[in-house]
């Protein structure tokens, strides 16, 4: 339902959850989220009239999980630290394995899990994508940590009611199995769930718009994998009507001995520029 007749304009949100946020207690701070937030919701007041739809990611785990630490032992019985780094040679050598890496499991083929995290990991260094790296537990479902943040909430539910619509929330991560920072599939989608699989109702819903806005949390990971999925299967003349809010965005900061994921984040924004896309800011767009 479109509120201007000439020009459809939807927004993506990616992940704006307090665990992310630059906030004490938070499971996974990005430095500068809470003002990226606070940007992007003065924002939405300014141009929430002219907004068709906005889609949430909300990034959505369980205690086990295959990036946190309780899913993972060594000889000793340990869990790996968050920022651990665990490859297929790992695995292979038994630095670190899954817990009940013996257990057969219906979700995996009947795999053992020892043999799907051997696979899966191999998956990932074959594709060039991140390696598989340990976090803290976030976003857990159900906890504090997994809300939107106050001041985008606010700004979201005065559009609800202004405009006489919903948000469309969008969950993610919540198969323990496979790490799932786009909001469009899981890194490594799994045969027997539908919800690791491309998500085709939002890239259908994408692809009507005239103008999409991007912005969330974090900059080098769900934002870039979300807009890389988008861009890899939305169709080339969609491409340009995205538009990247850079101060709406951050990166995570580098781990000691880890990638660098500001650099990363950088040379991705301009990647995307290259493509096509727009990158503005939250006062520029549709100023």
């Amino acid at each position: 339902m479109a509120r201007n007749k000439s020009l459809v304009v939807d927004g993506v949100i990616i992940d704006p959850q307090v665990d992310f946020m630059d906030l004490p207690g938070s499971a996974l701070p990005v430095a500068g989220a809470v003002a990226d937030m606070q940007r992007l919701a003065s924002m939405i007041d300014r141009i929430g009239p002219k907004v068709r739809d906005f889609h949430v990611t909300l990034d959505s785990h369980h205690p086990i999980d295959v990036a946190h630490p309780g899913m993972w032992t060594n000889a000793k019985g340990e869990s790996p630290s968050p920022f651990t780094i665990i490859r297929s040679d790992d695995i292979e050598s038994g630095i670190w394995v899954p817990r009940n890496q013996h257990s057969k499991l219906s979700q995996l083929g009947g795999q053992t899990l020892g043999q799907y995290m051997l696979g899966y990991t191999k998956a990932l260094e074959a594709a060039g994508k991140y390696l598989l790296m340990i976090w803290p537990e976030h976003c857990l479902i159900g906890s504090a940590g997994h809300a939107v943040q106050a001041d985008l909430f606010s700004a979201l539910a005065r559009w609800e009611k202004a405009q006489f619509a919903n948000v469309n929330f969008v969950t993610k991560g919540v198969s323990p199995f496979t790490e799932h920072f786009g909001g469009l599939m899981a890194e490594v989608p799994l045969a027997n769930d539908p919800s690791t699989g491309l998500n085709t109702g939002l890239l259908d819903v994408l692809q009507s718009a005239d103008i999409v806005f991007i912005a969330g949390e974090a900059l080098s990971h769900c934002v870039m994998t979300t807009v890389n999925q988008i861009a890899d299967n939305i169709g080339e003349d969609h491409v340009k009507k995205f538009h990247i809010l850079t101060d709406c965005s951050s990166p995570v900061p580098q781990p000691p001995g880890g990638p660098d994921f500001p650099a990363i984040a950088k040379k991705w924004l301009l990647d995307m520029k290259r493509r096509g896309m727009t990158l503005t800011t939250s006062k520029e767009f549709l100023a």
